[in-house]
């Protein structure tokens, strides 16, 4: 593997101050999505005390609505269903456990505490930064600040969903959506992953309609395991280089 940059004390506050600014943007754009979240679950069925707690515990957006849709076309009958939609769609931040086990660290109390804030937009905004520090900041600030501004929104959402009417009219989850692809694009500057990207999306597309909530995300996230595991298409394609310290956490030389 080729040796990591070595970033200086002026590189690694710029870094951080950039992971900041990226975790801080994530954090607002998702968090007003939680809005919609608040107001679709009372309008479901859900009192106001459920809805809060969903946000609090559960604390993953597709999952929450997965099993506030469920619930909402079908009562508390079709709960087991709920249950079932919001696991599967919960089972992708499992591999985003394992993808970011070394950026955390060692440490049993430090990775329980972020296994609740290892979503999503932590992730994508950790991985985007070059160095180990950067990487630590932009997963807690967008983790952190998420949480925050997700429960609060949950909750006005869920006491003011009259009064806004269908909050999907307001285009909330079309904000978060171009906040994760804002972070998103960079990356896609080569073959590979572009091709990864929309394959995901057609099948994801296609599954949709016809699948539960869950599996088309998961049978979208085995294209892109497949894609890696094989090579296809990045075979004269060295990997990156993992930043400053990672690689020394992973053991790696």
């Amino acid at each position: 593997m080729t040796p990591a940059p070595d970033f200086d004390d002026a590189d690694a506050s710029t870094e951080a101050r950039r992971a900041w600014r990226q975790g801080l943007g994530v954090a607002l754009a998702t968090s007003a999505y939680g809005v919609s979240f608040g107001a679709l679950a009372v309008a479901s069925g859900l009192d106001i005390w459920q809805t809060c707690v969903l946000s609090l515990l559960m604390f993953t957006g597709g999952s929450q609505f997965a099993f506030a849709g469920v619930i909402g076309a079908g009562g508390v009958a079709a709960a087991p269903a709920a249950i079932a939609s919001a696991s599967l769609l919960g089972v992708r931040n499992v591999a985003y456990g394992m993808r970011m086990s070394p950026v955390i660290g060692p440490g049993f109390w430090r990775r329980a505490a972020a296994a609740q804030y290892t979503i999503d937009e932590s992730t994508a905004v950790s991985l985007a930064q070059r160095s180990a520090h950067a990487r630590l900041v932009g997963f807690w600030v967008t983790g952190l600040g998420i949480y925050v501004g997700w429960n609060v929104s949950t909750l006005a959402g869920a006491l003011l969903g009259d009064v806004l009417g269908d909050p999907r009219a307001y285009g909330l989850d079309a904000a978060a959506a171009a906040a994760f692809l804002a972070l998103l694009w960079p990356r896609l500057h080569r073959l590979q992953p572009i091709a990864v990207g929309i394959a995901a999306a057609v099948v994801a597309t296609i599954l949709t309609p016809v699948l539960m909530p869950g599996p088309p995300v998961l049978v979208a996230a085995v294209v892109a395991v497949l894609v890696g595991w094989f090579n296809w298409l990045g075979a004269d394609e060295a990997p990156p280089d993992e930043p400053a310290g990672v690689a020394e956490r992973e053991g790696l030389p």
